[in-house]
């Protein structure tokens, strides 16, 4: 029997690029899998192959920055499958726009999607961790949190903030054994890379050492390892996964 069969996990952003393959290893993994999107086919699409597969899964659709609708999904998927252990923060956004071009309405969208959602969702999950004293959050930050890039001060400035959010929280919740990481991936070929300006990603593939962008296949798997009991050490931790494009 699987270490995950007894376990319950959410993935946000679910129902595409990293999202989408990492809900899939989870589930081969054996865990039972919510998967949240504000898309609500794309996150039946996935939640329905996985059901193929012989999976357990099930989907469910939220704005994951807003906390009436992130309850009313996690409810749904707790009450499918029982208390979630293992919460993945993935969904995000990101566009690349000049400081002196952007608006605040961009930037407030930014901020709203990529780090209100992480203090919403996590903070739905805790009680339930910090009662059976169990529990894995995996934030997916970025390779531009340590560095920046041209144009995308809001995406980068979130990025760092999921680094600084992981690492406080971290101390706060190891005591209850639950554990806090992040993966900061690197440029992945993912639908975000389509609403990008096709120079920029050009300038990006020739700026990286391996000189191609990542497949989700090769992120999936370092969040499983910070979900599964052989993870338990990594505290506070962000596992870099960018071809080179920032080495630390």
């Amino acid at each position: 029997m699987s270490e995950f069969s007894e376990r319950v996990a959410v993935v946000t952003g679910g129902g595409s690029g990293i999202g989408k393959a990492v809900a899939r290893a989870l589930a081969e993994a054996g865990a039972a899998v919510g998967v949240v999107d504000w898309n609500g086919a794309s996150a039946e699409a996935v939640a329905s192959d996985l059901r193929a597969r012989g999976h357990r899964a099930t989907a469910a659709v939220a704005d994951v920055a807003d906390e009436t609708a992130v309850a009313t999904a996690f409810a749904a998927i707790t009450s499918a499958f029982g208390e979630i252990d293992i919460l993945f923060n993935n969904a995000g956004i990101d566009n690349a726009v000049p400081l002196v071009d952007m608006s605040a309405a961009v930037w407030d969208e930014m901020v709203r999607v990529n780090m209100r959602s992480l203090f919403v969702c996590t903070k739905a999950v805790l009680p339930a961790m910090k009662r059976k004293r169990w529990g894995r959050i995996i934030n997916t930050a970025s390779q531009n949190g340590y560095k920046g890039a041209p144009d995308m001060v809001h995406y980068c400035a979130t990025k760092a903030g999921v680094l600084g959010f992981t690492r406080a929280l971290a101390y706060e919740v190891i005591g209850d054994n639950i554990t806090v990481n992040a993966i900061a991936p690197g440029p992945i070929d993912t639908p975000i890379k389509d609403t990008l300006p096709p120079e920029w990603v050009a300038a990006k593939v020739a700026g990286t050492p391996i000189k191609r962008f990542g497949t989700v296949g090769e992120v999936a798997p370092a969040v499983v390892l910070l979900a599964s009991d052989a993870g338990a050490y990594f505290v506070g931790a962000c596992l870099n996964m960018n071809g080179g494009d920032h080495m630390a």
